[in-house]
């Protein structure tokens, strides 16, 4: 399929799964002139699979390994239920969370899953990823074979402020790591991952929920890479443009590193091709009706993975159809949109969005 997207700032055309010239014939010529496209957002931390639960827990917490254990033991029944979700009708909610507010990679950080290499429309990025110190003893494996990302300093006590330099003495806080959330670095701590060449990737909404307090602004200024995480529903407020809208309200980042740590600075930390709508490059693409850093998935009137159009506005369903196959509207939260039909595998059947709805309410 030749496609031609013609939008407010430029015209794309796009052919094979990647961004062509714009001369020549096309099968369809999509035209959003109240919309703007740019390359799909990179969502540099989530957990798939747990975006169907919402939030739990009664914050704040001292640290990340009180709240596991405080909501085993206060929502052992809700967990046991939602546990219950098929597997891949799981992942499915967090597939659609993503692509609804224009994600189109992102890292799952939990172990890697079959169902990743069938048809999944968004794209899982294959780093290594390991839970945290305090859950995950035997580190010293990931040293030298490119980026892993672990949870670090999740917390506001002395146990979250010496992760970073027991990491240090374990010759693991280095350039390849891409550390999340490094709520509890204390002074010496910042000095440390500063000096290092380690990136971070930030979630802000989560730590508020769970700390009231985000990673130390010292952390955040320019000499340190910065990726973006929505981190899962269950201690996220949403999605990554969530995320990208409250990170601009703390005005910690300007927006040329908000729009890096969603675009280029996350595609070079993780190993990505640089995000691009020149010909040549990856047709992953998401056209917004407002600009990034101030929409939410209200503003996401198209999703194209790999050059196929995943999301879309209602009224483009009837030109869609007939070129990539019946589609169905689907809502999360209040969005409704046209979606491409995702497969389902075996037994375990679709994704069924009511369980969603509940979650995100």
């Amino acid at each position: 399929m030749r496609l031609r997207i013609v939008a407010r700032n430029r015209t794309v055309a796009i052919e094979d799964g990647r961004i062509v010239d714009t001369a020549g014939g096309f099968d369809l010529t999509l035209r959003l002139p109240d919309a703007d496209i740019r390359p799909g957002l990179i969502n540099a931390h989530d957990h798939l699979h747990r975006n169907h639960y919402g939030r739990l827990g009664e914050p704040p917490y001292r640290n990340a390994y009180d709240w596991a254990a405080d909501i085993q033991a206060r929502h052992a029944d809700h967990i046991a239920h939602h546990r219950r979700l098929p597997r891949r009708e799981a992942l499915l909610a967090g597939v659609w969370k993503n692509l609804f507010a224009g994600v189109t990679s992102l890292v799952h950080h939990d172990p890697w899953e079959p169902d990743f290499d069938a048809d999944f429309s968004l794209r899982v990025v294959r780093i290594r990823t390991v839970d945290s110190i305090g859950m995950s003893p035997a580190l010293e494996a990931l040293r030298g074979a490119g980026p892993y990302s672990l949870h670090l300093a999740e917390g506001v006590d002395e146990t979250a402020a010496e992760e970073v330099h027991e990491l240090a003495a374990r010759g693991l806080l280095e350039p390849d790591l891409i550390a999340v959330h490094c709520v509890g670095l204390d002074k010496a701590g910042i000095a440390r991952f500063r000096a290092s060449g380690a990136a971070l990737a930030w979630c802000p909404t989560s730590n508020h929920f769970l700390f009231n307090r985000t990673a130390p602004e010292a952390l955040l200024r320019e000499g340190v890479d910065i990726l973006l995480g929505s981190d899962s529903r269950l201690t996220g407020v949403g999605d990554l443009l969530d995320e990208l809208r409250h990170a601009r309200r703390y005005g910690l980042l300007d927006e040329a590193r908000l729009e890096a740590a969603v675009g280029a600075t996350a595609a070079r930390r993780l190993g990505l091709p640089k995000p691009s709508l020149e010909p040549g490059s990856p047709a992953d693409l998401v056209l917004l009706a407002r600009p990034m850093t101030e929409a939410s998935a209200e503003d996401v009137a198209l999703v194209l993975v790999g050059g196929v159009p995943c999301v879309a506005r209602p009224d483009f369903a009837p030109l869609l159809e007939p070129l990539i196959g019946k589609g169905r509207q689907m809502r999360v939260g209040t969005v409704i949109r046209w979606t491409r039909t995702i497969p389902s595998r075996g037994p375990q059947g679709g994704f069924r969005e009511e369980y969603f709805h509940r979650a995100s309410a």
